[in-house]
């Protein structure tokens, strides 16, 4: 979990947390609303959906967090027995390595982020990533000596992907990839996915904070999303409405770490491998999840101002950062960002 806000999906529906935003329109046809939450990829991973009934609502859920499921096997950094974990272990690779679809997919992807971004989003960072977890636990800087081992392990120029053939090669030993900052959300697109194949277009799919939704509740424009303000606590600092798209947040509200009186977050420059010190909370939309999910990684180490030339080059996205500072709270957003807020509930 990256969270820097909290994504709230708003509502005052007697059965739960999450309801539309009414609009006066009757719906097509009666659809009841469901919602189960598993723990999946480490995170409460929360569907909700509209179906006709309770045995279509069950099949859909059970299909959804099978292929969840799926992914972590493939994606996941932590499985020493998964795709991934194999690709990196092959590093220095002499043969290309040919690839699942998923993973190709999420590669290719994060490629193209990594050249967009200038390498603030890189997904080689995983020696860097490792260090600061034991940074973490045991409260003490990464060694110099080890940072700049993890070092020459690090760039994404150092990933060649073939796209004719779907292989990959890892051209540096030691490198260990973390798709940390853009699996998630490719889940959560899956997850939509299915279950719009399942034939069920009315859901929302929420795996700690990366949030994408599909059509609307029935008879409501669109899903209200609370993003609540950099610290754990506090109510939304902005409300979206959002339809057939994806929001997500980035920065340290929730895992960072204190050394020597300096705070750290958990999201690791890539050109620096140092935790981020820069307190930004970082909100993207987009068009869906893998994307809002990798650029709000990517513009946390930019920062605001290089950030939103990214989104600005992005079509369909849209972005609103919230930086503290000794004179108060500073907002940055994107110029598109205001189509989607809407009034606070009860407003």
């Amino acid at each position: 979990m990256k969270t820097g806000f909290r994504l709230l999906v708003w509502g005052v529906c007697a059965v739960g947390w999450v309801c539309g935003l009414a609009s006066g329109q009757p719906p097509a046809r009666e659809l009841e609303r469901f919602e189960s939450t598993q723990t999946q990829m480490g995170v409460p991973f929360k569907i909700i959906l509209y179906a006709p009934d309770e045995a279509t609502a069950k099949g859909a859920f059970t299909a959804a967090f099978s292929r969840v499921s799926e992914l972590n096997r493939i994606l996941s950094d932590y499985d020493p027995e998964s795709e991934l974990s194999h690709l990196s272990q092959s590093a220095p690779s002499k043969q290309p390595i040919r690839l699942s679809d998923p993973l190709w997919l999420v590669l290719e992807r994060s490629q193209q982020v990594a050249e967009q971004s200038d390498g603030a989003f890189d997904v080689t960072v995983g020696p860097y990533v490792r260090l600061w977890r034991r940074a973490r636990r045991e409260k003490q800087m990464p060694s110099a000596e080890r940072l700049a081992e993890a070092r020459a392990a690090v760039g994404y120029q150092y990933v060649r992907l073939d796209p004719a053939q779907h292989t990959a090669r890892l051209l540096r030993a030691n490198m260990r990839l973390d798709l940390g900052g853009i699996a998630m959300g490719y889940a959560v697109d899956e997850t939509l996915k299915l279950l719009k194949a399942r034939g069920i277009r009315s859901a929302l799919v929420d795996a700690s904070g990366d949030i994408a939704v599909g059509d609307p509740p029935p008879g409501k424009p669109g899903w209200k999303i609370g993003i609540a303000p950099l610290s754990a606590e506090g109510t939304p600092a902005r409300f979206v409405s959002l339809a057939n798209a994806a929001v997500t947040t980035a920065g340290d509200a929730f895992q960072h770490v204190a050394i020597d009186g300096k705070r750290y977050s958990h999201i690791v420059d890539p050109r620096t491998g140092l935790g981020m010190t820069d307190r930004c909370g970082v909100a993207v939309i987009a068009r869906d999840c893998i994307t809002a999910d990798s650029l709000d990684t990517a513009i946390s180490v930019m920062g605001p101002a290089e950030g939103l030339k990214l989104i600005e080059r992005t079509p369909g996205t849209a972005a609103f950062i919230v930086c503290p500072s000794d004179a108060g709270t500073i907002i940055h957003q994107s110029p598109n960002f205001e189509s989607y807020v809407v009034p606070p509930a009860g407003d």
